[in-house]
């Protein structure tokens, strides 16, 4: 089973394969989790990354191809979860030239739906454990009274100025990318500010069709 999933920052993709994760035994492939780690790293690579991501911009496709690549290979070409990727209509090419070279397809494209003032709502209400990388938000999933609150931050890329120009990159840049995919009869539309539990069961009943 290979899976994407697609839409602006804050739409819910990684929610949404997290709870897809634990039901079919995927892979979850998020670049925006690889990227943070290559920063972490802190290797020339990850200072690259780091100076377009605080900017709120896109990083550079040779970067992301070669992040994307690796990570697909290390789980054989199956079973995965694209989340975040890809982010412009060139590297949706790359991806599917990619795949077919495995004589492999995607089974299900799942864009998510959501306004812009609800994301940039739900994503500077997001904070994240220093330590540990857990995300929370200060109004659905608070962090628990035993969590060193000087632990939990809020990153430099969701704060409300920073968001607004994610999206405005995410319009310009990686909106078309949906309509690279909107013929493909796997091509999923789906309400992005619905419930958790009902977004997840109408991606699941598309992936039982």
């Amino acid at each position: 089973m290979r899976v994407l999933m697609f839409g602006p920052p804050g739409a819910g993709k990684g929610t949404q394969a997290a709870l897809l994760v634990k039901k079919y035994n995927l892979k979850h492939i998020s670049t925006g989790n690889i990227l943070r780690e290559v920063i972490r790293s802190k290797t020339e690579t990850g200072s690259i990354a780091r100076a377009y991501m605080d900017d709120g911009k896109l990083v550079p496709d040779d970067i992301i191809k070669k992040l994307a690549e690796k990570a697909i290979a290390s789980c054989g070409f199956d079973q995965f979860i694209l989340d975040g990727y890809p982010r412009t209509t060139e590297q949706a090419k790359w991806l599917n030239l990619f795949l077919e070279k495995h004589n492999l397809t995607l089974d299900i494209i799942v864009s998510l739906k959501v306004p812009d003032e609800v994301i940039v709502q739900r994503l500077s209400r997001r904070r994240v454990h220093a330590v540990t990388g857990e995300n929370y938000h200060l109004d659905f999933k608070p962090p628990s009274p035993d969590v060193d609150p000087d632990d939990i931050i809020q990153r430099s890329d969701d704060h409300p100025e920073t968001i607004r120009e994610r999206l405005r990159v995410y319009h310009k840049q990686t909106k078309p990318v949906e309509a690279f995919y909107i013929n493909d009869p796997n091509y999923v539309k789906i309400d992005g500010t619905q419930g958790l539990d009902h977004i997840n069961d109408l991606i699941a009943s598309k992936l039982m069709v």
